[in-house]
């Protein structure tokens, strides 16, 4: 019974690190309609820019080490952003609803990302130490549940509380939702869906780089870190429903959950076969995903 509850843990702990993976996937794709490629080398921006903050306090401010992550968390999102933002304003912005185009430019992007990091930080793996009070965990019935995976489950409800607040809660994150739902409705009422695509998309980036920052605490991070995630994150937007948050977690949860649980029985190789038939299945039945959009308009 242990076991079955470590691998349930264990299930969404991974949930929801693809969750936070694939939030800013939902949010581009579900808008723009942009295969964005290049988003795994903006988690790496973000893995990399908490490594930079670490060496920054281990070499300046050596007594507050063990506070570096809260400067490394909104250092992370902003600087993906940003790189979102100057990569929308150069390239994305000309291949809206053109998803092939978008692919392979994209692609290209995460090429020239990625030798980048390489000529930056060099090709081998670093690690990042984490703060001294994320080692350990809560021992419960015989079960260790760590500190680590804890704190990133608490990290990503924040960040889901967050972005619902801004969704639902402000004039621009409703801009956003209206574009999302019925882009020429909106541009007729006087919205200007030119500024919501690109705000958007810095935001989608930013979340990519929150969760780079969050697998700093999970293991090494180099240059291919993205690589690892992008594939998955695709698959949990699409079984989610593309533009629907709320699919969005449904499937990332469960992708984590059915994953870990078959690993238990088999292997990680099989559980990734019955994932990928599960998913295929599942889309034969309901191609539009767990949770659609519902409109008005006669296709």
């Amino acid at each position: 019974m242990s076991i079955l509850i470590t691998q349930f843990f264990n299930g969404l702990s991974l949930g929801s690190v693809m969750l936070l993976i694939a939030l800013g996937l939902a949010i581009t794709f579900g808008l723009m309609g942009v295969i964005n490629m290049a988003h795994g080398e903006l988690i790496m921006v973000g893995a990399y820019m908490t490594y930079v903050i670490q060496q920054m306090f281990a070499k300046y401010l050596p007594s507050s080490i063990d506070y570096y992550y809260f400067l490394a968390i909104p250092v992370a999102f902003f600087v993906s952003a940003f790189i979102g933002w100057v990569l929308e304003k150069w390239l994305i912005q000309y291949l809206y609803h053109r998803p092939l185009d978008s692919l392979l430019a994209t692609w290209g992007v995460s090429l020239i990302l990625q030798q980048m990091a390489r000529s930056i930080f060099g090709a081998p793996n670093v690690a990042v130490l984490s703060p001294s009070w994320l080692e350990g965990g809560v021992n419960f019935a015989g079960i260790v549940f760590p500190y680590k995976r804890l704190f990133i489950l608490l990290f990503v409800l924040v960040c889901m509380l967050i972005l619902y607040f801004y969704l639902n809660k402000t004039p621009a994150g409703r801009r956003m939702r209206a574009v999302t739902l019925n882009r020429d409705m909106a541009s007729c009422l006087g919205i200007s869906s030119r500024k919501v695509d690109a705000y958007a998309f810095a935001i989608g980036s930013g979340f990519a780089g929150l969760a780079g920052c969050a697998l700093t605490l999970l293991g090494p991070i180099g240059p291919t870190i993205g690589t690892y995630y992008i594939v998955d994150a695709f698959m949990v937007v699409i079984l989610g429903g593309v533009g629907k948050l709320i699919g969005t977690i449904f499937g990332a949860f469960g992708i984590g959950l059915v994953s870990t649980l078959t690993e238990y029985s088999t292997s990680t190789t099989m559980a990734k076969v019955v994932i990928f038939a599960m998913i295929i299945a599942f889309l034969q039945w309901k191609p539009s995903g767990l949770v659609s959009v519902k409109t008005r308009s006669l296709d």
